[in-house]
């Protein structure tokens, strides 16, 4: 296998459902952060051997292969194919890991991954309408994400208050990360038409250049919170945000970086996507942790940054207790508790974070790993070069 090297990421500010973005079509969005991840990296779009994309509800503005609709969006070459896929909530990283693939093995030189989720076009579950395409055996033991991270709480004993403690902090750092310039590198700023409260364009257009689900906290207001349906443990303080966004990863061989000039910045250690029991549902970052540390010979302490999705706040804090991750090191620029949850997205966008906190900080390793509907978990080390 060739090694695989990161060239170019970036990702669209995450914006807040019926805000921000909200006028835009989903392939606009997708298809203008590839030409800035494009741009930004050097990379001539007839260079690019394919392109994957992950999108979780695959219907009416997201449906017809959205990542192919958004490339040719931008008038790019039509002889570039595209695909799009569905992990759920790790689709994106899962595109990542597919591009990798393509890339270690020779079968394609430069690959762009990529993920997109417009949620306040395309609510999620829209897919699903008139009963979920779910077999019989599965649905013998009914369960939903809600009560996955709720069985996941009382198994680890996360309680309320760890909950509530884990949501502030994640907005502290968030704001605190926003406050010290930390995501300017990694963010395209987007024009975008405004929309009223029905979601209606006004025909006037806007600038978005910030996460938008942002906003200062404190216990004694997420005390007041009343819990999500059908559990007593999470709040909308401690459950990651409804969001539109977009976010891209072009992965490259070295054969085209000397060929093109490119600059690599990170290469892909190891990947994967596991299964695990789809009752609780939402375990996965845990054996996906253990997998990829494991495939690379290194260590929990090793990783210097660690991006896991804040689905639930019990999420993370169960794989913390699982792993033995240094809490110090977990999503220090907040996670989507704060910014937002775009949910085709957040995998592409959790490792462009990565990747642009390792160069920060001069990290070596950065660790990413999501929870999926389903049961699934999605892992990814990088190293910075």
């Amino acid at each position: 296998m060739q090694d695989v090297f990161i060239v170019g990421a970036a990702r669209s500010p995450i914006g807040k459902r019926g805000k921000g973005l909200a006028g835009l079509m989903p392939a606009d969005l997708l298809g203008a952060v590839q030409d800035a991840a494009l741009q930004r990296a050097g990379v001539d779009p007839v260079n690019v051997g394919q392109v994957i994309g992950g999108c979780v509800s695959q219907i009416n503005q997201q449906s017809f292969n959205v990542a192919r609709i958004a490339w040719l969006s931008q008038g790019f070459p039509e002889e570039v194919a595209a695909t799009t896929i569905d992990s759920q909530c790790g689709s994106s990283q899962q595109a990542t890991s597919l591009g990798a693939a393509m890339v270690g093995s020779g079968m394609e030189d430069i690959v762009l991954a990529c993920g997109v989720e417009m949620m306040s076009v395309i609510p999620l579950g829209s897919n699903m309408a008139g009963g979920a395409p779910m077999g019989e055996s599965y649905m013998e033991q009914p369960t939903s994400q809600f009560m996955g991270a709720a069985m996941i709480a009382e198994e680890y004993q996360i309680t309320r208050q760890d909950t509530d403690a884990f949501g502030m902090a994640s907005q502290q750092k968030a704001i605190q990360a926003w406050e010290e310039g930390r995501f300017d590198r990694e963010i395209v700023p987007l024009e975008a038409p405004v929309v009223d409260k029905e979601g209606n364009a006004t025909g006037e257009k806007h600038t978005v250049a910030k996460d938008e689900g942002l906003r200062a906290t404190d216990m004694e207001s997420l005390a007041s919170l009343a819990p999500v349906p059908g559990q007593e443990v999470h709040t909308a303080g401690s459950s990651s945000q409804v969001s539109d966004g977009a976010a891209v990863v072009i992965l490259a061989n070295q054969d085209a970086i000397d060929k093109y000039g490119l600059t690599p910045r990170a290469k892909i250690t190891s990947t994967t996507l596991v299964g695990c029991d789809p009752v609780t549902m939402l375990k996965g970052p845990i054996p996906a942790t253990k997998k990829v540390l494991d495939d690379t010979g290194l260590n929990i302490d090793d990783i210097d940054v660690f991006e896991v999705n804040e689905a639930f706040a019990s999420v993370v804090l169960a794989w913390q207790k699982a792993v033995n991750a240094d809490p110090a090191k977990v999503n220090v620029n907040g996670g989507a508790i704060a910014l937002g949850h775009p949910t085709g997205s957040t995998g592409a966008r959790l490792i462009t974070t990565a990747l642009h906190e390792l160069e920060r900080t001069e990290g070596r390793y950065g660790l990413i790993a999501m929870c999926c509907g389903g049961g699934l978990g999605t892992g990814t080390i990088i190293e910075r070069v």
